[in-house]
C-alpha cells in the first residue's frame, strides 16, 4: 500500500516535467503487466491495467517534451493493447477492437513500426476468435509491412496468425504457405522495444509451435502433422517456471492435441489431452480457452467417436457453463 501511494505521488508531482525516475517507473509498470498477463488470472491484473492506462492518459493530456510524449504514446499503446486482449478474454470483441484502435493511434503518434505491427497482430487474434476470419487475414497482412521494417518477433506472429485464419477457412495451401513464412522469418528477427517488455509483447518458439498446431487442427487431412506440432507445444508449455509459459497457450495446445487425436480415431488419447484443461478454475476460463474446448466438442460431434465420446462432451459442456465473463467484476 505504501509503495502504491509513493508511486502515485511521484507520477503526479511533476506532470508537466517528468523526471527520468518517473518515466522508468511507468515503463517498469507496463513491463510487469505485459510479463504477468499470460501467466496470471485476468481478475488479478485488470484493475492495474485500467489504472495504468488512466495515468498515461492524464500524463499525455499535459504538455510533455517531444521525446517524453513519444515514449508515453508508446507505453499507452502497449497498455491499450493489453486491455484489448483483456476485453477479448472477456468475450467482448467490440470493446477489444475499440481498445486496439486506440492502441494503433498511439503507435502512430509514437511512430513505432514494432508497435504498429504488434497491434495488427492483436487485431488479427481478436478477429480470429470472433469468427471474422477474412478480417483476421487482412489484419495479419496489414501488419506485415511494419514487421518487415522492424524485424521484431511479430514478423513470426503475423504469418502464423494468418495461417490459423486460412485454416479455419479451409484453405490448406495458404495455411502451409503462411506457416513456412513464419518459420523463415526467424532468420531476420531482431528483438525490439516491444519484445523487450516480454510476456504478451513478444512471440517465442513455443507460441509459434502452438499456433501451427492450432492451424493444422482445423484440417482433418493434416491430423498427423497437427498431432506432432501439438505434442511439441504441450511439452514446451509443461514447465510453468519458463518465462514463455502461458496458461492460455498451454490450454490451446492441449485442445489442439485432443482434436488431432479425435481425427485419428483416438478417443482415449483425446480425453487424456484435454482433461487437465477441464479442471481450470473459472477465473482462468478466458474466451479463447472456452472456444478451444468447444472445438473439441464439435470435433467429437462430427466424428465416428460421437457416441463413445458423449461423456467427454458432457464434461466440456459443464466446463463452458462458467466462463470468466460470467464471474462478478
Amino acid at each position: 500500500m505504501a509503495a502504491r501511494r509513493a508511486k502515485a505521488f511521484a507520477l503526479t508531482a511533476n506532470q508537466g516535467n517528468l523526471t527520468r525516475e518517473v518515466m522508468e517507473q511507468i515503463h517498469d509498470d507496463v513491463r510487469q503487466l505485459a510479463t504477468d498477463y499470460p501467466q496470471r488470472p485476468l481478475s488479478e491484473l485488470l484493475g492495474d491495467l485500467v489504472q495504468t492506462q488512466e495515468t498515461l492518459y492524464t500524463l499525455l493530456e499535459n504538455r510533455q517534451r517531444p521525446e517524453q510524449a513519444r515514449q508515453l504514446y508508446f507505453l499507452t499503446g502497449v497498455t491499450s493493447g493489453l486491455l484489448a486482449k483483456a476485453s477479448h478474454d472477456l468475450a467482448d470483441p467490440h470493446a477489444a477492437l475499440t481498445q486496439a484502435r486506440t492502441a494503433y493511434l498511439c503507435a502512430e503518434n509514437a511512430d513505432h513500426n514494432g508497435l504498429r505491427a504488434w497491434i495488427r497482430g492483436l487485431q488479427s487474434l481478436i478477429s480470429y476468435w470472433a469468427g471474422r476470419l477474412h478480417e483476421s487475414v487482412k489484419y495479419a497482412q496489414a501488419g506485415a509491412q511494419f514487421a518487415t521494417l522492424g524485424h521484431s518477433t511479430t514478423a513470426v506472429w503475423l504469418p502464423v496468425s494468418e495461417a490459423r485464419a486460412w485454416a479455419a477457412l479451409g484453405n490448406a495451401d495458404q495455411t502451409h504457405s503462411a506457416i513456412r513464412r513464419a518459420e523463415d522469418a526467424w532468420e531476420t528477427v531482431r528483438p525490439d522495444e516491444v519484445d523487450e517488455l516480454g510476456g504478451m509483447c513478444t512471440f517465442g518458439r513455443s507460441r509459434q509451435i502452438y499456433y501451427a498446431a492450432d492451424a493444422l487442427a482445423w484440417l482433418p487431412s493434416e491430423a498427423g502433422a497437427a498431432q506432432g506440432y501439438a505434442a511439441r507445444a504441450v511439452e514446451a508449455y509443461a514447465d510453468t517456471s519458463d518465462p514463455e509459459w502461458s496458461f492460455g497457450d498451454e490450454a490451446g495446445s492441449r485442445t489442439d492435441l485432443a482434436i488431432a487425436r479425435i481425427n485419428l480415431g483416438e478417443l482415449e488419447g483425446a480425453d487424456e489431452a484435454v482433461s487437465p484443461i477441464l479442471e481450470l478454475a473459472p477465473e482462468n476460463r478466458i474466451n479463447g480457452i472456452v472456444n478451444s474446448a468447444m472445438r473439441v466438442h464439435n470435433a467429437l460431434s462430427q466424428s465416428s467417436l460421437s457416441v463413445p465420446g458423449s461423456e467427454l462432451q458432457e464434461r466440456i459442456e459443464m466446463f463452458t457453463r462458467t466462463p470468466l465473463k460470467s464471474l462478478p467484476r
